[in-house]
């Protein structure tokens, strides 16, 4: 027995954040978006459209953290009539910090009781969202959660309610033709990390897995031509379609060990978050090939027969976008790596994976 459920409603293709208008229904909002000239652009073209928002909060930074978020929920408090919709326009660290505001209500102290204690939830509140995002990976514009850090304490959280699915999503490829490279590559590896980690998951279903494997083979076949040219807008679409099938995917399933074991490593070592997540891909791969007749098929479907072979061009791929796939070249030593890994499988996250620990840290001795 198995359940689907993804209420965000979808537009997507070149133009679509002409949509906003029709989305907003007239409501006051608030926009949630980078302190940047190219997102003042941006700005300049939902304001015309949609009209002045009722508040700005502009101060996001990478990674949203306990300080930052505390500032924009005292924002939030900042106008005598709190807005009744939230846009966010950005990246997955703006649609986080909106759906932080969304539940917070203007008092930070309400979430940040409830992430670290479990406490408060009847306190939480829902402000609708409406995700508008400018780059091809996070797929937060399709889950219910925001991951939150708290980078004093050296700790990553997860905000996780059914009312943080964005009401609508705005998917405008067009967006992305700004972005640089090297997030270009970073944010596409953390949507194959979600399409992947949705198939050697506990909680796998038929849908997920045809949205994961159709992000996944679409990332991994035209990643490297967007590479060569990144103003190419049918490569811009095929990815962000794939980040959003992804997105799609692993709403669903939550993600697995890769992501548990690169919470620590962006923390520690500032390494980016796809990165971070990516580089551990092709040994959990060789992992759990052979675990199950039914994931190998799966699998074949995204890598060719025999699996291996495509495994092997996949580590090949990830060198050639500059990513290691050695977990030495983090800066990590081998007693923090066992540390790591022991940490991330006895987590949340960790206990989605299906292989085992043993088998991981013996294939990545080889």
């Amino acid at each position: 027995m198995w359940a689907f459920h993804n209420p965000v409603k979808i537009q997507f293709g070149a133009g679509a954040l002409e949509m906003l208008a029709d989305s907003l229904q007239g409501r006051p909002y608030a926009l949630v978006t980078y302190c940047d000239p190219v997102f003042e652009l941006l700005c300049d073209r939902i304001t015309a459209q949609a009209g002045q928002p009722a508040l700005v909060i502009d101060n996001i930074q990478p990674n949203p953290d306990f300080t930052e978020l505390e500032v924009s929920c005292a924002r939030w408090m900042s106008v005598e009539q709190p807005p009744e919709v939230i846009v966010a326009l950005g990246g997955g660290s703006v649609i986080d910090t909106a759906k932080v505001l969304a539940a917070a209500g203007g008092n930070f102290h309400r979430v940040r009781r409830y992430l670290q204690e479990g406490e408060g939830r009847d306190q939480l509140a829902g402000v609708p969202i409406i995700a508008v995002p400018t780059t091809a990976g996070t797929g937060s514009e399709v889950t219910c959660w925001a991951t939150v850090w708290h980078s004093e304490a050296q700790r990553k959280y997860s905000l996780a309610l059914p009312e943080l699915y964005p009401e609508v999503a705005l998917v405008d490829p067009e967006l992305t033709l700004e972005l640089p490279l090297s997030l270009t590559v970073s944010t596409a590896l953390d949507a194959l990390s979600h399409a992947l980690e949705s198939l050697w998951n506990v909680n796998r279903n038929p849908i997920s897995s045809a949205a994961a494997i159709s992000a996944a083979r679409e990332i991994i076949d035209w990643l490297p031509a967007l590479v060569e040219e990144p103003q190419n807008l049918m490569l811009r679409s095929r990815i962000a379609r794939a980040a959003l099938m992804a997105g799609v995917a692993f709403s669903n399933t939550k993600t697995a060990i890769a992501h548990n074991i690169s919470y620590p490593i962006t923390l520690r070592y500032g390494t980016a978050h796809g990165e971070a997540c990516s580089f551990t891909l092709p040994t959990i791969l060789r992992t759990v090939v052979g675990h199950s007749a039914e994931l190998d098929v799966l699998l074949a479907q995204i890598f060719g027969t025999p699996i291996e072979v495509g495994v092997e061009q996949l580590e090949q791929m990830l060198h050639r976008l500059g990513i290691s796939t050695a977990y030495q070249d983090y800066g990590i030593s081998d007693r923090e790596w066992l540390e790591i890994v022991d940490e991330a499988f006895a987590g949340e996250r960790g206990a989605n994976f299906i292989g085992e620990k043993a088998r991981f840290l013996a294939v990545g001795q080889q």
